[in-house]
């Protein structure tokens, strides 16, 4: 049934193009979603293996905060951020002028936006990497250059000939969602050696933590020579803080300040701006979020070599597979309990992407495709 508002249709005619033809971003399908969805009762045991999110939990450091300032949530944040800025200052060796809260990473993404796209502007990013930075193209009415990936993973050198007079953005998630890949310091190095001045290149961190602390790069290291680079960090994964929505950017000094002109004011909630202090400090369950990814994702990758299926290897918290019909497999794996995430919005129609979960969940995933596939 299609609603009629006739006498919308003058007001809804002059809605911005870009969002009139926007097609929503797809997210992970909530556990109470699924249930109604398939006439289920919704206290059925379900498994969301879907957004990435922290198996563990969030940080126990970061409950304990949040609980503590709940009697005081009838008082506005703090609108500077500034007990989180300063942890944050002191953990990544940047002053407080290099760094944004914003409210997820998402946040940061759409600040962008505001800052640099335009008509007659444009962003460069690979053909799978995260949907959002071509939503907000397109939210702004600017042009998403899409480069293939070579080997699931961005190919640099590609994207740096793809830019044009009009670019302004160039985006690299690293790692890459919903891929799993990453690229090496010495290739983004080469990069922004490669681009011209006018680009700003945006390196989308999410993920990063989720790496042994010797295999990060040294992002911070093209911060800290005043280079057009800004990172984009969250607290969602590694810290298990993706309901709160919070995260940060970091950025050479006038970039920050341009940002914070652009951001609303109160941007970041009391009780996120409490719990990402708390969680900063929680490196133990940092580093059992690590061993927990680690593992599970090498239970997993092994169970799919040894059934012949085709993955991506990955470096984060989930895998791709290929399974054939992967929208067919996401529905026949929900009536078993089981919420995955369909990979055809990303032009990849066989494949699903899984968050990698406990040992028991990892464990009821696989034994779930398994009676799905022939």
């Amino acid at each position: 049934m299609t609603d009629s508002y006739p006498r919308l249709d003058r007001v809804l005619a002059n809605a911005h193009r870009g969002i009139s033809e926007l097609t929503p971003y797809e997210p992970g399908r909530p556990i109470e979603e699924a249930a109604r969805a398939l006439g289920l009762d919704a206290a059925m045991e379900f498994h969301k293996l879907a957004s990435n999110e922290n198996a563990l939990g969030p940080s126990p450091l970061a409950v304990a905060a949040v609980q503590e300032i709940a009697p005081r949530l009838h008082l506005y944040p703090d609108g500077g951020g500034y007990a989180l800025l300063e942890a944050l200052s002191r953990r990544l060796g940047v002053s407080r002028d290099h760094l944004v809260l914003t409210n997820g990473s998402n946040e940061g993404i759409e600040l962008l936006g505001h800052l640099f796209l335009g008509s007659g502007a444009g962003l460069v990013m690979a053909d799978r990497a995260f949907a959002v930075y071509r939503l907000v193209a397109a939210l702004f009415g600017a042009e998403a250059v899409t480069v293939p990936m070579r080997e699931h993973t961005h190919d640099l050198p590609a994207m740096a000939r793809a830019v044009t007079d009009r670019t302004r953005l160039l985006f690299i998630a690293n790692p890459n969602n919903p891929t799993g890949t990453r690229v090496s310091q010495q290739e983004v190095e080469t990069l922004l050696n490669t681009v011209p001045d006018h680009v700003a290149v945006v390196l989308d961190e999410a993920y990063l933590e989720l790496l042994p602390e010797d295999q990060q790069p040294d992002s911070l290291q093209f911060v800290r020579e005043g280079r057009p680079v800004i990172i984009l960090r969250t607290f969602s994964k590694t810290y298990g803080l993706a309901g709160l929505r919070i995260g940060y950017a970091v950025a050479p000094p006038p970039l920050i300040r341009l940002m914070h002109k652009a951001r609303q004011p109160f941007n970041v909630n009391a009780a996120a701006q409490a719990a990402a202090l708390a969680a900063l400090e929680d490196q133990d369950f940092v580093r059992q979020t690590r061993s927990l990814v680690a593992d599970g994702r090498a239970s997993l990758e092994s169970a799919f070599r040894h059934r012949g299926l085709t993955y991506v290897p990955s470096v984060t918290n989930f895998v791709l597979v290929r399974v054939g019909d992967g929208r067919q497999c996401f529905e026949q794996l929900q009536r078993r309990g089981i919420i995955v995430r369909p990979m055809d919005g990303y032009n990849m129609p066989e494949w699903i992407r899984v968050t990698v979960g406990t040992p028991q969940q990892n464990t009821l995933f696989l034994a779930a495709l398994e009676e799905y596939l022939p």
